[in-house]
């Protein structure tokens, strides 16, 4: 037998045992291209809602087009050198761009592992890797035993389904939604776009917007999911002979509740101007926090006098937060004033010296341009505290307009981001009113 047959033979044998897999470019860690990734949601025991009740599933609906509990998405691995690496997340027409990522190898079992950290929400991946496929865990750092189990497959396209059942109709536009059950219920809207099987949504409530969701609709059941860093959302929904639709809603592997919508473009929200405001008796705002460094900032300070202000409540762990950051920043970078100071109030999961550490942290990955302070911790019945004069902390973020006095002018609450389409009108309106707000 010739040496070049023999080595044919052998080259035959390892693709038969091993599985052959060719990639376009060469890599020395992943492979570069596509990938569709899932957290798997559903966990070995019955999971309870913070009412201690068992999950709702309206109808015992059924969604057999996808293996139940698995919310997927799908990233990009993009090299910019030979040996540097990113990835880039994908919900619609989103795309996150993740440099943070670490590699190397198990002392204890020779595994091949990654770590891909989103450090402005505190968490991170970690997985093995070996041939193609990602195994590990997404890991919430400020919950207390927090992990949903994390799968990844190099050079899977799809989201949901390679299936193509035709739509049983068109659900493109607004939809009049109501979420939970009982008290508990709270009204939004259902913004869709369909073409074909493919579809995209977000959900506005009175507070802010469920980001930017990414699926399919397979003839009466519609698939919906978007994964941030921090936000893991999954929504699965049935059309009803009435043609309105009743699905069940899941955040993470904690939560879960129920919604319905039926179709009206005439609906509209509460006006987010209204729903935070200072109680009888007050009518300016005084705080005293702290900043990263430790010293204490407040608007009597030398800096602040005579000057507007804008107070963000935000947390650094909030993605609506993080888009009205982006917004505020680039508003500032575009229309400079001396006469406008902006100050973060952060309230966070962790106590006072361990948020300090991640405000820290944000504001250096986000090139933040304005001082963000330490408020107090996140649960809202808490952070009120630290705002005695105001309702309610009702949403994080919330915007508090002040003028040289300190005295209130204007409270925003929520965020209704670039997923909605409300967003374009909402940066006009804040261009025009702070136009007028400087110029008094």
């Amino acid at each position: 037998m010739s040496k070049i047959l023999y080595n044919l033979i052998i080259a035959v044998i390892i693709c038969s045992s091993v599985s052959c897999v060719s990639f376009e470019n060469e890599y020395t860690i992943l492979p570069p291209g596509k990938w569709r990734a899932y957290l798997r949601l559903d966990p070995a025991v019955q999971q309870l809602n913070q009412q201690g009740k068992p999950l709702a599933n309206p109808n015992n609906l059924s969604f057999k087009e996808v293996t139940a509990g698995e919310l997927p998405f799908t990233f990009d691995v993009i090299y910019n050198s030979d040996s540097t690496f990113y990835i880039e997340i994908e919900n619609g027409t989103e795309k996150i761009r993740v440099d943070d990522i670490s590699y190397g190898r198990e002392r204890t079992t020779l595994d091949d592992t990654i770590l891909i950290n989103f450090p402005e929400f505190d968490t991170y991946i970690k997985a093995k890797f070996k041939e193609g496929v990602m195994q590990g865990d997404w890991f919430v750092s400020y919950k207390e035993d927090y992990s949903i189990p994390f799968i990844a497959k190099y050079g899977k396209g799809f989201r949901f389904t390679e299936l193509n059942k035709e739509p049983f109709m068109d659900i493109t536009g607004n939809w009049s939604t109501i979420f939970g059950e009982g008290d508990k219920q709270y009204p939004g809207i259902g913004e869709f776009k369909q073409n074909g099987n493919q579809l995209s949504c977000t959900f506005k409530t009175e507070t802010g917007d469920y980001r930017f969701l990414e699926g399919t609709i397979q003839d009466k059941k519609i698939y919906l999911s978007t994964f941030d860093g921090s936000h893991a959302f999954l929504f699965e929904g049935r059309i009803q002979p009435d043609s309105t639709i009743q699905g069940i809603f899941r955040s993470g592997k904690h939560w879960q509740t129920i919604w319905e919508a039926k179709r009206d473009d005439s609906i509209v929200l509460q006006d987010m101007d209204s729903l935070t405001y200072l109680k009888p008796g007050y009518e300016k705002i005084e705080i005293s926090f702290p900043n990263t460094s430790g010293q204490i900032i407040s608007l009597s300070d030398q800096k602040y006098l005579g000057k507007k202000k804008i107070l963000q409540i935000m947390g650094t762990w909030c993605p609506n937060c993080k888009d009205e950051t982006l917004f505020l920043k680039e508003y500032l970078e575009a229309n400079p004033s001396d006469n406008l100071e902006v100050l973060g109030l952060a309230f966070e999961y962790y106590e006072k010296e361990k948020s300090l550490e991640i405000i820290k942290r944000y504001s250096e990955v986000m090139d933040v341009p304005y001082p963000i302070l330490y408020a107090g911790h996140s649960n809202k019945k808490k952070a009120i505290k630290s705002l005695p004069m105001l309702n309610a902390i009702v949403s994080y973020p919330t915007m508090i307009f002040l003028d040289e006095e300190n005295k209130v002018q204007k409270i925003h609450t929520g965020f209704n981001g670039p997923a909605t389409s409300d967003y374009d009108g909402f940066v006009q309106e804040f261009e025009e009113y702070m136009l007028e707000f400087l110029a008094d």
